[in-house]
Order: structure tokens, then C-alpha cells, then sequence
């Protein structure tokens, strides 16, 4: 609702996305339900909405970029050698970099790491202020395609950013560490960095983040007025409460025109209770 308000207020085009790149988590028709739900709470997008099950050649083609500029290698570290290398008790982990000697193969199915940098990466993000990450020391050189040739998150999400167009990218601030490694592989592959806003992020009372692993309730469909209200609420929005009594409408009206980005929490916060 962030990103969809943020766009709105700026007379731009708010973009759906599947990111559905990890085949072996996805859950059967859980595409079909996001987009039935947006469609019900009156969220509506511009343009078709865009499969990153069907974007692998753009993905491939960043790869052999990468490759042929030297930013890559094949990783063999298994998940047992990694943890060997990192005792619980140690700091995050941040990988060492131990196979930066092995050669890589766009064609074959390995893991494949990009190497970073000692030079911090820096952004100013629009709700936390400024950042600052040294991908060498804090990250390390990270995966940009999976065990099996599934391509990562951070791969993928930089290419289709800037196939689409975006400009803004309003999203939780989960993925506020990410960032960094992002604007560094846009960088690497000459893209264009969009401007970023990470908002808080909605938890339950043991502080995690509400989502199907957690066990969080689906969205209530019958009460979307209600539910946007309080997602409002939580936005640091205020909204009046006579709001719950309007159309979909009138409400997405009064919000789109009240949408203040800088009244957003900095911090994440629990999430408002809503009635059963």
C-alpha cells in the first residue's frame, strides 16, 4: 500500500511484479490469490503484470556480462563447509571468499558468487535516512545464482528494476540490508539506481514479521475498508474514522491525497490489532 500510494501521489505508474524464481518454495495458486486480493482491497496496477518465471534470458545475459568482466566465480562451498568455517558463536557470517580462484561456467549449473569491493556503498533512503554498507566486510561475495541455476533475488529484481522503468521502489525495510548489494550490481552492470523508502515492517508480539511463515491470518477480503484504514494507521497516515463508512473509492481518494512520506515511523513497530 506504501509503494501503491507513493506512486499515486506522484501521478506514476505502480508496476505488479511475481517474483516467482524459487520454484521449490512457491505455493500453488499463491500468484493468483496476491492478485485477487489486490484486486478486492481496490489496488489497482498499471500495465500486465510481469512473471520472473519467464524473464531467465535477461537473467543468463547479465550473467555472461558478468562473467566476461571478470565479477564472477563458481563456489563449491557446501552448506555443511560454511558452517564448519562459521561457529555459532562467531559474528555473522560473511563469506571468506575461498573459491574466488574456480572459473566460472554460465553454462553449467553451479553456485555462482559475485566478488565485492572494498569501497562502502552508500544511499540515502527516503523514510531511514542515510546508509552505509561495506559489502567486503559485512556481506562478503555474495550469490547471484543458486544451487540448480535458480537465479537469485538480488539478480533478478536489479534486471527486471530497470527493464520496467522503475524510478521509486517503496518496499519493507526487511530488505533494507539488501540494498546495497543491489545498487552495487547496478553499478557493475551500467543500470540505473532508482530512489529507495524502506518502511516498517508489521509484527506479531514475539517481533516477527507477519507473513505465511509465521502463521499470520490471510487478509480479510469482506473488510477492506477497515483493513486500509488501520494499514494507514500504522503508516503514520491518520486517517478519520468516519473513513471506514465511504466506498473503496472515496477512501483510496482521501488517501492518495493525503499521502505524506515523511510521516512514515523510521522504526518498525507492531503491528495494530485488528478485530476478529
Amino acid at each position: 500500500m506504501g509503494s501503491y500510494l507513493q506512486a499515486r501521489s506522484l501521478r506514476g505508474e505502480w508496476l505488479v511484479r511475481i517474483e516467482d524464481i524459487d520454484p521449490p518454495r512457491e505455493m500453488p495458486g499463491a500468484a493468483d490469490a496476491i492478485l485477487y486480493s489486490l484486486e478486492r482491497l481496490g489496488l489497482e496496477w498499471d500495465g500486465v503484470v510481469v512473471y520472473q518465471s519467464h524473464r531467465s534470458e535477461a537473467y543468463l545475459a547479465a550473467i555472461d556480462t558478468l562473467c566476461r568482466n571478470g565479477r564472477l566465480y563458481a563456489c563449491r562451498c557446501s552448506r555443511k563447509d560454511l558452517i564448519a568455517r562459521h561457529p555459532p558463536d562467531a559474528p555473522p557470517f560473511v563469506y571468506d571468499g575461498h573459491c574466488r580462484r574456480i572459473k566460472p561456467d554460465p553454462t553449467h549449473p553451479a553456485v555462482l558468487r559475485l566478488i565485492t569491493e572494498g569501497t562502502p556503498v552508500t544511499f540515502d533512503d527516503r523514510v531511514r535516512g542515510p546508509v552505509v554498507q561495506s559489502l567486503a566486510t559485512e556481506v562478503g561475495d555474495f550469490i547471484i545464482r543458486r544451487t540448480g541455476g535458480l537465479f537469485a533475488y538480488q539478480l533478478a529484481v536489479v534486471i527486471d528494476d530497470a527493464a520496467q522503468g522503475i524510478t521509486e521502489i517503496v518496499r519493507g525495510a526487511d530488505l533494507l540490508d539488501n540494498t546495497p548489494r543491489q545498487i552495487y550490481l547496478q553499478a557493475l552492470l551500467g543500470l540505473p539506481t532508482p530512489h529507495y523508502a524502506h518502511l516498517p515492517v508489521a509484527v506479531n508480539p514475539q517481533g516477527q514479521k507477519l507473513s505465511k511463515q509465521t502463521g499470520a491470518a490471510s487478509i480479510d477480503h469482506l473488510r477492506p475498508q477497515q483493513l486500509i484504514i488501520q494499514a494507514l494507521e500504522f503508516l503514520g497516515q491518520q486517517p478519520p474514522a468516519e473513513l471506514v463508512d465511504t466506498t473503496l473509492d472515496e477512501l483510496w481518494r482521501w488517501a492518495i491525497a493525503s499521502w505524506r512520506l515523511d510521516r512514515v515511523p523510521r522504526d518498525d513497530r507492531g503491528a495494530p490489532a485488528i478485530d476478529k
